[in-house]
């Protein structure tokens, strides 16, 4: 294999790695739209009722009837969503509670900062309100 070639194959890896770098970049920033952006009941029964309605084909009487079920199906969701999303909180806050003692100052210090990033994000994203960390006992 000439020299020419081998730097051409080399470049031909290179762009697809790259392309597919990017690929995955920008697929799952639009995953992260789709399934974990905050959607209030009536947006996600609205986009589910939408997207029915488009891909099935279905009539006016079909939606009528469907609608309430989807409404279920969309308030059923966010409130699985919002469970889990305290319970993944708490476990959390826990395991921060239980590795205090085991930490440095300085790692207790970071550690908080840590929390306080993680409750902004869940803010951010209407899990939690902003605000002080609950108490590890629930209280």
């Amino acid at each position: 294999m000439n020299k020419s070639l081998r730097w051409k194959l080399i470049l031909a890896f290179v762009l697809i790695f790259l392309a597919g770098a990017a690929c995955g970049f920008f697929g799952a920033v639009h995953m992260h739209r789709v399934f974990f952006a905050h959607m209030a009941p009536d947006s996600m029964a609205q986009h589910m009722k939408e997207r029915m309605r488009v891909e099935l084909r279905l009539t006016p009487e079909q939606m009528q009837k469907i609608s309430p079920i989807i409404d279920r199906a969309a308030s059923q969701l966010k409130t699985t969503r919002d469970q889990t999303m305290r319970s993944v909180h708490e476990i959390l806050s826990q395991t921060h509670h239980e590795m205090q003692p085991l930490l440095t100052p300085e790692q207790r210090i970071k550690l908080e900062e840590m929390e306080k990033r993680h409750r902004r994000l869940l803010h951010r994203h209407g899990f939690m309100p902003l605000g002080p960390p609950p108490s590890p006992s629930g209280d």
